[in-house]
C-alpha cells in the first residue's frame, strides 16, 4: 500500500492540504492500535526514514465482480507504514506552508513544531495554545480512562490542560503594572482596577485544571500588595500593616479597604467543567429546552443571568419562546423602581431586550418621573424662534 499525492487534479477538485495527512493517520491509526503498548513504544523509538523498505508480503483476493479470479495485493510491514506516515506528515508541513503563502499567512517557526503530549521530544512534552497548556501524564489502572468501541482498552494516561507558563507570566506583569501605576493611590481605587483583571482573567481559565495556578496567583498577589504597603509605611511594623490593609472575613484573611471595597481572590472563581453536547443533540433539532438550559450553564454565563435561566427553565417571562444563544437578553424588574420596586431576586425576572422594550412602554415605567425628578432633562419650542426646528432644554419644575 503505497499513499500518493495526485497532482493531475484540476484545482477545483485537488484536496486540502490537510486530506492526505487524515488519510495516513487513519490507516497508521487502524494499524498501530492492534499492537500491544510495548511494542508501540518499541516502534516509535526505532522509526527513522533512512532505513530501506521491506519486501511487501503479497495475498491473493477475489476480483470485483468476478470472485472466480484472484488478483495479487501487497501488504507493507508495519514498519513501512509508519515511515510513511512520517515522510507524509513533514511533506504535509510544506504543503501547509505552501497554502497559507497563497493567503497572505505563514507559521511561526518558534511555535511550529511536532511534539507528543505523552513522551519527551527534544526535551519538549505538550504544547501551549490560546494560552492553555495540553499534556497527557501517565496513570495508575484505577485512575485511567477507555477507549471507545465494542472492545474498550484502558489508557494509561490522563489529559490535563492547563495555564501556560507564558499565561501566568503574562498575568503576573499586568497586575504588577497595576500595582505600580497605583503606588500613592488610595486602597479603594486600587482594588476598583486590580478586580476586573482579576475576574476576567479567571473565568477564561475557570473550565480547565487551574486550581493549582488560582492558588500560586493569589500568593503572588498577596507578596506584591505586601510590598505595596510595606513601601507606603516603611517605619511600621508588619503587624501594624497587616491590620490596615487585611482584615479578616469568615475565616480569611481580605485585601479590603476602609469603605468595605474588598479584593477579588483568585480561589473564589470555582471550576467548572466543561459538559459535552449530547451526540444526538442540534441546534436545529427543535430542542429548545436543552439548548437553553444548557446556556445557563455556561461558564462564561452571569451567576444571576444562569440562576434566572434555570428558574424560568429556558423561556421568555413575557413571550414564552426559548431563549438562544444569539437573542439579546435584559434583566427586568417585575416591580418598577419607579413604583418601589427593589433590586431583589423575587422582583426580576429575564425576558428578551425587544420584550422589555414593549412592556416599558405598556406599564408606563417612564412615564411622571419628569415631574418629580428635578434632574430630568425636557424639550420644549424655543420661544424667540418658533419659526425655526430650534429646540432649548429646560430643567422640569423651573
Amino acid at each position: 500500500m503505497t499513499f500518493t499525492c495526485h497532482s493531475e487534479r484540476s484545482e477545483e477538485s485537488r484536496p486540502g492540504p490537510f486530506a492526505s495527512l487524515r488519510v495516513t493517520a487513519f490507516l497508521l491509526l487502524y494499524c498501530v492500535k492492534s499492537l500491544p503498548p510495548p511494542q508501540r513504544e518499541a516502534l516509535a523509538t526505532s522509526l527513522t526514514i533512512h532505513h530501506p523498505a521491506r519486501p511487501t508480503r503479497r495475498v491473493w483476493i477475489p476480483k470485483p465482480g468476478n470472485p472466480t479470479e484472484q488478483r495479487p495485493l501487497g501488504i507493507p510491514v508495519m514498519r513501512d507504514r509508519a515511515t510513511q506516515a512520517l515522510v507524509k506528515l513533514a511533506a504535509c508541513h510544506q504543503r501547509i506552508t505552501t497554502w497559507l503563502r497563497d493567503l497572505g499567512l505563514e507559521l511561526k517557526p518558534s511555535k511550529t513544531r511536532i511534539t507528543h503530549t505523552l513522551t519527551p521530544t527534544d526535551g519538549n512534552v505538550g504544547f501551549d495554545f490560546l494560552g492553555f497548556h495540553v499534556r497527557q501524564f501517565p496513570v495508575g489502572k484505577t485512575h485511567a480512562g477507555k477507549t471507545g468501541g465494542r472492545h474498550p482498552t484502558r489508557l494509561r494516561f490522563t489529559t490535563l490542560i492547563t495555564p501556560s507558563k507564558a499565561a501566568l507570566q503574562r498575568h503576573q506583569d499586568a497586575l504588577a503594572r497595576i500595582i505600580d501605576r497605583h503606588t500613592a493611590a488610595p486602597q479603594a481605587a486600587l482594588i476598583q482596577h486590580l478586580n476586573p483583571v482579576i475576574r476576567g482573567w479567571t473565568n477564561y481559565y475557570a473550565t480547565v485544571t487551574s486550581s493549582h495556578a488560582f492558588s500560586v496567583m493569589g500568593h503572588h498577589v498577596y507578596l506584591t500588595l505586601r510590598a505595596w504597603a510595606q513601601r507606603r509605611h516603611p517605619h511600621k511594623s508588619r503587624g501594624w500593616i497587616a491590620e490596615r490593609y487585611w482584615h479578616l472575613s469568615r475565616g480569611i484573611w481580605t485585601f479590603e479597604a476602609p469603605e468595605g471595597l474588598r479584593l477579588y481572590q483568585h480561589s473564589r472563581t470555582p471550576i467548572r467543567r466543561h459538559v459535552k453536547v449530547q451526540g444526538a443533540k442540534s441546534p436545529y433539532d427543535g430542542d429548545g429546552s436543552y439548548w437553553t438550559i444548557r446556556m445557563g450553564r455556561h461558564p462564561n454565563a452571569p451567576p444571576r443571568v444562569a440562576a434566572m435561566v434555570r428558574r424560568q427553565k429556558g423561556r421568555c417571562a413575557l413571550c414564552g419562546l426559548y431563549f438562544r444563544s444569539e437573542d439579546l437578553l435584559e434583566v427586568e424588574h417585575l416591580l418598577p423602581r419607579s413604583c418601589g420596586g427593589d433590586h431583589s431576586h423575587r422582583n426580576l425576572q429575564l425576558i428578551h431586550r425587544h420584550c422589555h422594550d414593549v412592556k416599558t412602554a405598556q406599564d408606563g415605567s417612564c412615564a411622571g418621573q419628569g415631574a418629580e425628578d428635578n434632574s430630568q432633562i425636557a424639550e420644549e419650542p424655543d420661544d424667540a424662534k418658533v419659526s425655526r426646528p430650534v429646540l432649548k432644554t429646560i430643567r422640569s419644575g423651573d
